[in-house]
């Protein structure tokens, strides 16, 4: 088959858009560590100059990064003055780490995962896993910071209220499970609001589940919020009125075993909420902008963390509602529909 010029053209233009793309993760990064877009957010139209004393770092190179956060779009210049500022978008997802907007979670996240690449191409070879402790600490961190604006955004305001009858419980007080907590943002969002419930965060790493109880501490919630180290299959207690699961079922490597262990803690009449990243259950479907962050995060984290665990079932970040509905419904549950969702996320109820 001939090339069409035009064609070739097209895609060329949408590689190096793509590299444009890749180094400028690796400056966001930059200007997240250094406070760049914080003194800019706060300052108003600078000089590089300017920008370099604020934030103790060197002209020269704050210039050079200014240059490239501006042929990005990520910083805004005015020619005329020869200024840079960033235009209130611009520091709502940048400057804001409480705005529902804030991106720079994602990038630090995703440039630590990148650096596992040669043990992910052989992992390709292979055919192994690549567990989630086995990454650059900067990637649970990352997570973390990705995921808090939309948990603190729609976790109390719409999710838990969606579910049915479980934010009466929660007020009342009720008994919670948060299995695969991570850093453990979703379980301290859930103890500031429910203050008369008690909550467990679980995960299966030491090092998140050290830096949740400071966190918690941090909070003040330590009275009614704990954590505990455990595998989504083997954390204890019974009788909860409701198991969470933050964005990780995807994650495990047994998740219909994890699906019964929930069916087995849960209460007669309790409730397991699966928060799960959005996607459709056609691949064409998901062949979008969010589907490419998602499908990109699984392949570099989320299906090696599973093939790295018992039964290496691999549903990966966009297994999509109806393959996560074979799953739960294999591990003992009855009723399960979607509750909400949101852009980025899928919101499913289970019930025994």
């Amino acid at each position: 088959m001939g090339i069409d010029q035009a064609r070739l053209d097209e895609f060329v233009g949408k590689a190096v858009g793509d590299l444009g793309s890749a180094l400028t993760a690796a400056l966001v990064v930059v200007g997240d560590k250094l406070g760049l877009y914080k003194a800019l957010a706060q300052a108003g139209p600078l000089t590089p100059a300017e920008l370099a004393a604020r934030t103790r770092t060197t002209e020269r190179y704050v210039r050079e990064w200014l240059n490239a956060q501006a042929a990005a779009g990520y910083v805004t210049y005015d020619a005329g003055r020869a200024l840079y500022f960033l235009s209130p978008e611009q520091a709502s997802a940048l400057a804001d780490e409480n705005s529902p907007a804030f991106v720079l979670g994602g990038f630090q996240a995703m440039t630590a995962a990148m650096k596992a690449e040669p043990k992910l191409t052989e992992a390709f070879r292979t055919g192994k896993g690549l567990g989630w402790h086995e990454h650059d600490t900067n990637l649970f961190e990352g997570t973390e910071r990705f995921f808090r604006p939309g948990y603190r955004a729609n976790l109390v305001n719409s999710w838990i209220p969606a579910l049915d009858g479980v934010e009466t419980k929660l007020k009342a007080g009720a008994k919670v499970a948060d299995v695969g907590c991570g850093l453990g943002t979703s379980t301290i969002l859930l103890g500031q609001a429910y203050p008369n419930s008690t909550i467990v965060g679980f995960d299966y790493h030491a090092l998140s589940i050290e830096r949740a109880r400071e966190k918690a501490a941090a909070a003040g919630v330590s009275d009614h919020v704990q954590f505990e180290v455990a595998p989504a299959k083997e954390y204890p207690g019974r009788d909860y009125d409701l198991v969470a699961c933050f964005d990780c079922l995807h994650d495990m490597g047994d998740p219909i075993g994890a699906a019964a262990h929930v069916r087995s803690t849960l209460s007669t009449d309790g409730t397991w909420m699966i928060v799960e990243p959005f996607a459709n259950d056609r691949v064409e479907d998901n062949l979008n902008p969010v589907g490419r962050v998602f499908y990109s995060a699984s392949t570099l984290i989320c299906t090696p963390a599973s093939l790295a665990q018992e039964v290496g079932l691999g549903l990966g970040a966009q297994a999509g509602e109806s393959r996560l509905r074979e799953v739960v419904m294999a591990g003992g549950f009855s009723r399960f529909r979607r509750a909400t969702q949101t852009p980025f996320n899928l919101i499913l109820e289970a019930r025994p």
